[in-house]
């Protein structure tokens, strides 16, 4: 690979808030560096179809408080194939594209990983899901976000709970990963919190019922992961409910509501540190790296990495749920 002059950006799988922000962060910092920069619409499969877009500094203004991406993503099948990736790579180099900047989760970095295996154009790689769930990073964008939106859900939720006598089972995003189950399980005060990582968490339910009825509460809340083993809010509600007789049960499903909304201050400004070092990673000559944050410091982590370890739960808020429900 020569000189870096013009750099791709796109989002991928998942949307999240401050993937904007993200993609601001990129054009203006590859201008700044004298970079041309094309916006690829719609993810990779825009790479298989040319959706090329250029982005000038104007092109981002007004964007970094706005949800969603403006470049749009997808899922891409025909990326998943070597003939796939070939016609994306033949695509960049006909756009004369030499490096793209990949937002997205661990599916956008195994498809970064396995085109820069064939083919010589170095992709970085953003954290961008709300899930919070990247191997190497402490933070992914959206997921600040998110939180405030399951935290402000619950508070409202709680209202009625405690006016009802209704205990609630309010079903939160994590298919794999209970990141957004626990810390908004913390931050709402929820009486339980479900999580997949967990096995057979549910069965302390019962204890927590028996310990809300001594306290004498007039409601309950717990959040359940939708991966979780019992099957999510519905199916775990239905199986508790003839130990629930002191109250009615209802439950609540958040949904892609999590995933919408103006992102945090928190998410912009890491979603401008994180999209500025990726263009400085691509003019520093590296490749197949996600950038991510640890102890608030930026770090380079490979793709595989990445996609390969496991990110587990932060074991000292697992081992305080109890302490702060006595």
């Amino acid at each position: 690979m020569g000189k870096i002059k013009k750099i791709g950006v796109l989002t991928s799988g998942g949307d999240a808030p401050g993937m904007n922000a993200a993609i601001r962060a990129v054009t203006r910092t590859a201008i700044y560096n004298g970079l041309e920069v094309v916006g690829i619409r719609h993810g990779y499969q825009g790479m298989i179809n040319a959706n090329f877009k250029p982005l000038y500094a104007h092109s981002v203004s007004d964007t970094i408080q706005r949800g969603g991406t403006i470049l749009k993503t997808a899922r891409c099948e025909a990326f998943r194939t070597p003939q796939g990736r070939k016609i994306a790579y033949d695509n960049l180099r006909a756009a004369g594209i030499d490096g793209v900047v990949v937002i997205g989760g661990d599916g956008s970095f195994k498809g970064a990983s396995l085109f820069n295996e064939e083919h010589n154009i170095p992709f970085v790689g953003v954290p961008g899901t709300i899930d919070n769930d990247i191997y190497g990073t402490d933070y992914t964008i959206g997921y600040d976000t998110a939180l405030n939106t399951v935290v402000e859900a619950v508070d409202k939720i709680r209202d009625t709970a405690s006016a009802l006598n209704r205990m609630f089972f309010v079903e939160v995003m994590g298919a794999e990963a209970g990141h957004i189950a626990l810390f908004s399980g913390i931050a709402s005060g929820a009486e339980a919190i479900i999580m997949p990582e967990i096995k057979g968490e549910a069965r302390d339910i019962s204890k927590m019922i028996e310990t809300g009825n001594k306290r004498k509460k007039s409601s309950n809340i717990i959040i359940v992961a939708e991966g979780d083993e019992e099957g999510g809010a519905i199916a775990l509600a239905e199986r508790l409910k003839p130990q629930l007789k002191g109250y009615e049960v209802r439950v609540a499903i958040l949904g892609h509501l999590q995933r919408g909304g103006s992102p945090s201050a928190l998410d912009r400004v890491n979603a401008s540190r994180l999209g500025n070092a990726a263009v400085e990673a691509l003019l520093d000559g590296q490749q197949s790296v996600m950038v991510g944050l640890q102890n608030n410091e930026i770090v380079l982590v490979p793709f595989k990495k990445a996609v390969k370890q496991h990110k587990g739960l932060n074991q000292h808020l697992v081992d305080i749920i109890d302490i702060l429900n006595v």
